[in-house]
């Protein structure tokens, strides 16, 4: 594929999520590291890295900020057979009185396009374990104390989508994870709902020696509730070892992360953002910690590394 079709595709991929009529809410856990952290966001990631790859994040959001989200991730992925792919994972995510744990199982065919590219199509299915406990609000104003007594625990099913092509050096991806706008039972007058969440991604490496690579990222989120969502990141790689990072999220938070390959199967990483908005007043920014592992079960040394 020529610089310009992959151009192309990358502009009407982030076009299709930017004129869509949905918008941003955080119902989604939000990541710094999210390059690192795709499955959760496109089943199609499933199986990209070409061997048994395994994650672990967790995000402290707004720390000092009472009721912050709080997250941590497990992911693990494999490719199966003759291009079939697949992987889980495990959200739990909490904020305020409510706490959800999320279960994946992902799917994916990985069809070559080229003789690098690959196109990947991705389904999975969710689970999600949704409790809200009242009796950690405060009562404010006059309320029913059985409400407030209460704790609300619900099953919710859903499936998602995602595509997702990638060659040694860029990637493009267009994902849904959750289709269905599950309406919670509640007894308030106000209606709540899952909200269907839409992400766009595209990142490109430059080699600009043999020591010293940029590796660029944009994501896009869309969701009902909001204006829509970007994050931008840019890693300078130094020896395929080191890697530094900036972000910057849209009317929303920059930071900086750093990240060290230990061995060709072992890379740890940390990230660390503070917020641009009225926010920052109320917080002393947000944590985030990443450790990720790549079997590699021949045991032979793997001369490519893994930029996405």
């Amino acid at each position: 594929m020529n610089k310009r079709t992959l151009y192309s595709l990358i502009v009407f991929v982030l076009l299709t999520i930017l004129v869509s009529p949905k918008s941003r809410a955080q119902q989604d856990p939000m990541y710094s590291q999210y390059m690192f952290n795709t499955l959760p966001i496109n089943p199609a990631y499933a199986g990209s890295r070409e061997m048994l790859s395994a994650l672990l994040l967790g995000r402290q959001q707004w720390v000092g900020f009472d009721g912050a989200p709080n997250t941590a991730t497990f992911s693990i992925h494999s490719p199966l057979y003759k291009g079939l792919a697949g992987g889980t994972s495990i959200i739990y995510d909490t904020y305020g009185p409510v706490k959800n744990t999320t279960f994946n199982i992902d799917f994916a065919y990985h069809l070559k396009t080229g003789e690098h590219s690959k196109l990947s199509f991705g389904i999975n299915g969710t689970a999600n374990f949704y409790t809200v406990d009242y009796t950690h609000l405060t009562k404010q104003t006059a309320m029913d104390d059985a409400y407030l007594n209460a704790v609300q625990q619900e099953w919710l099913p859903n499936v998602g989508f995602g595509l997702y092509f990638y060659a040694p050096n860029y990637y493009v991806g267009l994902s849904s994870p959750r289709i269905i706008e599950n309406t919670y039972d509640s007894d308030s007058d106000s209606e709540s709902k899952e909200v269907r969440h839409y992400y766009a991604m595209a990142g490109y490496v430059y080699h600009l020696s043999e020591t010293f690579v940029l590796r660029p990222s944009l994501l896009v989120r869309a969701s009902e509730g909001g204006p829509f969502n970007f994050d931008f990141n840019l890693y300078a790689i130094f020896y395929d070892k080191l890697w530094l990072g900036a972000m910057y999220r849209l009317d929303s938070a920059y930071g900086a992360a750093v990240q060290y390959q230990i061995s060709p199967q072992v890379k740890v990483g940390y990230a660390y953002d503070m917020s641009t908005n009225e926010l920052s007043s109320y917080h002393s920014g947000s944590h985030e910690l990443m450790i990720s592992y790549d079997f590699n079960f021949n045991r032979t040394k793997i001369y490519n590394p893994r930029y996405f």
